[in-house]
């Protein structure tokens, strides 16, 4: 299990931190990365998917709480939230498993005075890493 949850935790970093910083000058322009990062606007071979992949962000004072609407089965399930800023550092992130959570509901705080964009990720173990865009402030 430690295995598993090390390279999840190194791949989803590593895939949020490069894509993170290159998607800044993409989401300007409104490109997409087709079969690498789906979004609510582009969610590729994913469109039927998006009401329940798509991380949903609620903000309350500098809470952010991030919810996928995703069942939570042994064979289909939501992995992992992440939460990052728009410079790459990730506030957090969240594990589920299935046979232990009942939804994917996380939580993070940002950091004081933080006013600017961050990014919600979840990733599902059949349809892939989802991603939708905040901002603070």
């Amino acid at each position: 299990m430690t295995t598993r949850r090390s390279f999840l935790q190194v791949s989803i970093l590593a895939v949020a931190t490069f894509f993170l910083d290159v998607t800044r000058s993409a989401f300007a322009s409104s490109q997409a990365f087709p079969g690498i990062i789906y979004t609510k606007d582009s969610p590729g071979k994913w469109s039927r998917k998006i009401s329940s992949h798509a991380p949903q962000i609620s903000i309350d004072n500098r809470k952010v709480t991030i919810t996928t609407p995703h069942p939570m089965l042994d064979q289909h399930y939501i992995v992992r939230h992440t939460l990052v800023l728009d410079n790459g550092h990730v506030i957090g992130e969240k594990t589920f498993f299935p046979s232990k959570d009942s939804k994917a509901i996380s939580a993070f705080e940002l950091p004081p005075g933080y006013k600017s964009k961050f990014y919600a990720t979840s990733y599902c173990n059949q349809h892939d890493f989802w991603l939708t865009e905040g901002h603070a402030g």
